[in-house]
């Protein structure tokens, strides 16, 4: 099939080089900008863009791009921004989206997942309408969340199954796509504020946070990470965390090199 491609983060390159694998002619990949990253502050392909170039298939930023290129379909993985209806009008498209819809529309749905302490998630292979993520659903699959699961663990996971499912429902037909049923909840993007630890909150809830990943607190006015906790009957135990302007290091060499005075805490 000769396809469309848009996309931006790490998250979206496996999808595309499965794709390809597969056999789909991708005539165009459409990502975002090429933006400053890095130390050195220097424009920096996405790593769509970087997947698109080492398959040797033609980049585009505006969504616009996508017609006139006799592509049958668009596909949309991760890519972060609407697109209009003119656009849709003329070429249909499905979207991999890595929640059961209609739970965690939107754009953080594997964090939010996470940090509500959801048991179960997954992959929906959907198709793109106007609304966020409101399209009917051509097939799914669960993925439990295991309860120590951090959220790159769980990303991986979900890129994984939903590769082979978006690759499996290309070759089979999408068929008509199911309509979403259920309470729909809006997976907004994660704030920095949100990664503040909060002491007075549930020891579970904290927990999860810290497997999201960028939990920090303070302590004597500086800020530390803390990358790894885990639970001891009911209590939250650092185990790895990262002083400002240094390494990880384990909460018991933190401990030694700090000398917390009896009942001084994170703050």
């Amino acid at each position: 099939m000769r396809l469309a491609y848009l996309g931006t983060p790490a998250i979206a390159v496996p999808p595309l080089e499965a794709l390809v694998a597969a056999g789909h002619d991708v005539a165009v990949v459409v990502t975002g900008l090429d933006k400053r990253r890095g130390r050195g502050n220097e424009l920096s392909p996405s790593p769509v863009k970087q997947a698109a170039a080492r398959l040797g298939i033609p980049v585009a930023h505006a969504v616009d791009d996508v017609l006139g290129v006799g592509a049958e379909l668009g596909v949309v993985v991760a890519f972060g921004r609407l697109i209009r209806p003119h656009v849709l009008a003329a070429l249909p498209m499905v979207n991999l989206h890595f929640s059961l819809l209609p739970r965690w529309r939107g754009a953080a749905p594997v964090e939010r997942a996470l940090l509500a302490g959801d048991t179960m998630t997954g992959v929906c292979v959907m198709a793109v309408e106007e609304g966020l993520d409101t399209g009917g659903v051509y097939a799914s699959v669960e993925v439990p969340i295991g309860p120590g699961a951090t959220l790159d663990e769980l990303r991986d996971e979900l890129v994984r199954v939903g590769t082979r499912l978006l690759v499996d429902t290309l070759e089979t037909g999408l068929g008509e796509p199911v309509p979403q049923a259920g309470e729909a909840t809006y997976a907004s993007k994660i704030e920095p504020a949100e990664l503040r630890i909060d002491w007075s909150r549930p020891a579970e809830e904290i927990e999860r946070l810290v497997r999201l990943g960028g939990a920090w607190t303070t302590f004597r006015g500086g800020r530390v990470r803390i990358n790894a906790a885990r639970l001891d009957d009911g209590a939250l135990v650092p185990t790895v965390v990262q002083p400002e302007g240094k390494r990880p290091m384990s909460y018991a060499a933190w401990r030694n090199g700090a000398q917390p005075a009896e009942g001084e805490r994170f703050e």
